[in-house]
C-alpha cells in the first residue's frame, strides 16, 4: 500500500471512507443547489440573504460546541453519526420536497439551515476524533489527510453534476438526490466491526467537564495559535459558499453550469493538497504557516482576476493552500492532544473553525452588496495577512518557538519560549 493511502488498509477506515467519499458528493451537490436556489429563485441575486443561510448554517458551532464535544467523549461515536447523518437526511428531503412542490419560501430556508446547523455541529466533532477510533496514532496523520481528500473529490465532482442536475431537472430534484448519497454513509457505519475499533475511555458523567476542556485548551499555547490562525481562515477567506456564487453570477454573469465549474476546479488544489498531506509523517508549523502565505497571495490574484477563465484557474492554488493549511492544523491538534480530551478540544477547534462564519459570512453578504463582489474575496485576503504579520511578530520576540514531539509512542506538540527550564528528558525530534 502506498504510504499516501496506507490507512485504507484498515478495514474498518476503508468502508467508512467508502461510504463517507459518496456522502460528500451529495453534500456539495446539496450546497450549490441551496445556494443558487436563495440567490436566483427565492432572491433577486441577494448577497446579504446568502450570507444569512451560511450564518444560519454555521451558527450552532458557535453555540453548541462545548457540549458536542461533551457528547463524542461521552457516548459511541458510531452510534452519534448514524443519528446526526440521519438528521441531516431529513432536512435535505424537507427541502427538496419543499422546492419540487413550489412551496419554499426564504424563510423556511433559513430554519432548515439552521437546523443543520445543529446536526453538524453534533456530528463533526465525533466525525473528527472516530477517525482515531479506527487507525493506529502512527496513521491517525494520514487518515485525517485522506478524510480531507475524500472531502475534496467529493468537492471536485459534486458542483459539476450539481450544476447540470440544476440546469436538466431543477434545485429541487438536486436535493432529493443528496438525500440519497447520506444512505451510503449510514450503510457503511452498519458494515463496520465494531471490535476492531479502538474507543477512546468513555468521559465518565459528571459536572465540569465542559470546563475541564477549555482549561486543558487554556493550557495549550500550541493549540491556541493554531485556532488564531484557522479562525482568521475561516471566519474571513473560507467563505467561498459565498464569494465563488457571487463571483460567477454577478461579476461574470454567468449561469449554474459554470457556478458549480468553480467548486470543482477549487477541488482540483484542495484535493492535490490532501493526498500531498497524506504523505507527510507529521505536520508542521512551518508548513501551515507557508500555507497561509500561500494563501494570501493566490486569493489576492483570484479578487483581481479580469475574467471568468482567469478567476478559475486563479482557484486552484486557492484551494491548495487552504486544504494544505487546514489539514496540518487539523493533524496538529489531534495528534498532540490526550486521547480522553479529543472530542471537547476537537469540538472547540471546530467552532473556533466554522463558529466565526456566523460573523464574517453576513459581514461578508452584506461587503458584497455594497463593495462588490470582488471586495467579498479581498477582505479575507487582508485579514489573514494581517494575521500572519502579528504572529511573525509574536514568534520573533519570543526565542525559540518550537513545535515538539515529546516522546515517539504519544507524540505531544507544545510551543516552548526561552527563558526556560532545562528538560531532563531528550527530545527526540523538533521541528522549528
Amino acid at each position: 500500500m502506498s504510504p499516501t493511502f496506507s490507512s485504507l488498509d484498515i478495514r474498518n477506515y476503508r468502508i467508512y471512507a467508502a461510504g463517507a467519499f459518496i456522502s460528500n458528493i451529495g453534500t456539495w451537490m446539496g450546497r450549490v443547489a441551496q445556494d443558487w436556489l436563495v440567490l436566483t429563485e427565492l432572491t433577486n441575486h441577494s448577497s446579504s440573504a446568502l450570507g444569512i443561510v451560511t450564518g444560519l448554517q454555521f451558527l450552532p458551532f458557535l453555540l453548541l460546541a462545548p457540549w458536542a464535544g461533551m457528547i463524542a467523549d461521552r457516548y459511541p461515536k458510531r452510534r452519534i453519526l448514524a443519528i446526526t447523518q440521519t438528521s441531516l437526511a431529513l432536512s435535505s428531503l424537507a427541502l427538496g420536497v419543499l422546492v419540487v412542490s413550489g412551496a419554499a419560501e426564504l424563510w423556511m430556508v433559513y430554519g432548515i439551515a439552521l437546523f443543520t446547523g445543529v446536526a453538524t455541529a453534533v456530528d463533526n466533532p465525533a466525525r473528527q476524533t472516530f477517525v482515531s477510533e479506527m487507525v493506529p496514532r502512527d496513521r491517525l496523520a494520514n487518515a485525517v489527510s485522506l478524510n480531507s481528500a475524500s472531502f475534496n473529490a467529493g468537492r471536485l465532482v459534486g458542483p459539476g453534476v450539481a450544476g447540470l442536475t440544476i440546469a436538466a431537472f431543477g434545485t429541487g430534484w438536486t436535493l432529493m438526490l443528496n438525500t440519497l448519497t447520506f444512505v451510503a454513509v449510514l450503510l457503511a457505519l452498519a458494515s463496520m466491526r465494531p471490535s476492531e475499533l479502538r474507543p477512546a475511555p468513555a468521559l465518565a458523567r459528571g459536572r465540569g467537564a465542559i470546563r475541564e476542556g477549555v482549561a486543558y485548551v487554556r493550557s495549550r499555547p500550541d493549540i491556541q495559535l493554531v485556532m488564531v490562525l484557522v479562525f482568521v481562515l475561516g471566519t474571513f477567506g473560507m467563505n467561498f459558499q459565498i464569494t465563488t456564487a457571487l463571483m460567477a453570477t454577478k461579476e461574470f454573469g454567468k449561469g449554474p453550469q459554470e457556478y458549480g465549474l468553480l467548486g470543482s476546479i477549487m477541488a482540483i488544489g484542495s484535493l492535490t493538497a490532501a493526498l500531498l498531506s497524506a504523505r507527510r509523517a507529521r505536520p508542521r508549523l512551518r508548513i501551515l504557516l507557508l500555507a497561509l502565505v500561500g494563501f494570501t497571495i493566490a486569493s489576492g490574484l483570484a479578487a483581481m482576476a479580469p475574467s471568468y477563465l482567469l478567476f478559475a484557474l486563479a482557484l486552484v492554488p486557492v484551494g491548495l493552500t487552504a486544504l494544505t493549511a487546514l489539514t496540518t492544523a487539523n493533524a496538529m491538534v489531534q495528534i498532540s492532544v490526550d486521547p480522553a480530551m479529543r472530542g471537547r478540544v476537537m469540538a472547540l477547534y471546530m467552532a473556533i473553525f466554522m463558529g466565526g462564519t456566523p460573523l464574517g459570512a453576513p459581514l461578508i453578504g452584506w461587503i458584497g452588496d455594497v463593495w462588490g463582489p470582488r471586495w467579498t474575496i479581498g477582505i479575507g485576503t487582508i485579514a489573514i495577512a494581517i494575521t500572519l504579520v502579528v504572529v511573525s511578530v509574536w514568534m520573533a520576540r519570543h526565542e525559540n518557538v518550537q513545535v515538539t514531539y515529546e516522546s515517539q509512542r504519544r507524540p505531544r506538540i507544545r510551543i516552548r519560549t526561552l527563558p526556560q527550564p532545562q528538560v531532563s528528558e531528550p527530545v527526540p525530534e523538533a521541528a522549528r
